[in-house]
């Protein structure tokens, strides 16, 4: 566990993941300002190339599972024999038991509403409508209240440089796993990759963005079995209808004592009066440029 209390968190000190630059401010002063690393990641399948990602590069392993999970090219039954990363090419390699062929997929390529240029395939879309959620997981007020305050305070990348998106794996009023990145895609597929890896279930667990909640991130949660998706964050109009075809409860613009739901509001339960909540601290409140 780290030591922020999460089971896997950002670690702000990796001087790999941000460097110093030397600039001029506004006043016309030399400055000297932390930004966020990125690089390109080439993952392969097997013997074939799938895509080039631009990331932070922090656990490729966890992010190129997620990543193949997320576009259908790894089922939840496939046994993965080895993960191999070559930090000197930026190259991560994952091989599985099953043979695979995604050739005429791979040409099928929907360029997506998140930043960092994410891409969907074609078919990913199959089995949306055969996704159950569970229908008896609950949201308690008091749980969200209590995991906005803990990640918006919790030690991270964004604190640190800015320019980047979080997203974080919940349970009840309890952060377990929290990921950052150049493109949220990426932070929700290094969850995905993590899920999986573990042998951890989504069924009563609840997702938190600080990104927009659009059609990709209603997809990604719902095709991870995840009922409640929650961002501070707030919406499209695509991302609402799907959240509502899926059964998924949707929550944004979570800030404070305040939020919107606009999806599967049957799963709230309100627990506790907002007026004995306080409203968010400046000093922690993201910026709208990250979280927009």
């Amino acid at each position: 566990m780290s030591k922020s209390g999460f089971l896997l968190s950002p670690d702000p000190g990796n001087p790999r993941l941000s460097v110093e630059v030397e600039g001029t401010d506004h006043n016309g002063q030399p400055i000297s300002t932390r930004v966020v690393t990125e690089k390109p990641l080439t993952l392969y399948l097997n013997r074939q190339e799938i895509v080039t990602m631009m990331t932070i590069g922090d656990y490729p392993d966890l992010l190129a599972v997620g990543y193949l999970l997320n576009q259908n090219m790894l089922a939840p039954d496939d046994k993965i024999t080895g993960i191999d990363y070559d930090d000197e090419v930026d190259v991560v390699v994952v091989r599985t038991e099953r043979e695979t062929d995604y050739e005429e997929k791979l040409q099928k390529k929907v360029r997506t509403s998140g930043c960092a240029q994410g891409t969907v395939f074609g078919d990913v879309m199959e089995g949306f409508d055969s996704i159950d959620l569970d229908p008896n997981a609950i949201l308690k007020t008091s749980w969200l209240y209590a995991l906005t305050k803990a990640i918006n305070t919790a030690p991270s990348l964004y604190l640190e440089a800015g320019a980047i998106h979080g997203c974080v794996l919940c349970r009840e009023d309890q952060p377990l796993v929290y990921m950052e990145d150049v493109g949220r895609h990426n932070a929700v597929d290094k969850i995905a990759g993590w899920m999986f890896m573990n042998g951890v279930g989504p069924e009563d667990k609840i997702f938190y963005t600080t990104g927009r909640l659009t059609s990709e991130m209603v997809i990604k949660t719902a095709m991870m079995g995840i009922p409640i998706l929650v961002s501070r964050s707030g919406f499209t109009a695509w991302g609402v209808e799907l959240a509502r075809k899926a059964g998924l409860t949707l929550v944004g613009r979570a800030r404070g004592k305040r939020f919107v739901a606009l999806s599967g509001e049957e799963r709230i339960v309100f627990d506790i009066d907002p007026g004995t909540v306080a409203d968010e601290d400046k000093k922690h409140a993201r910026k709208g440029g990250q979280t927009e």
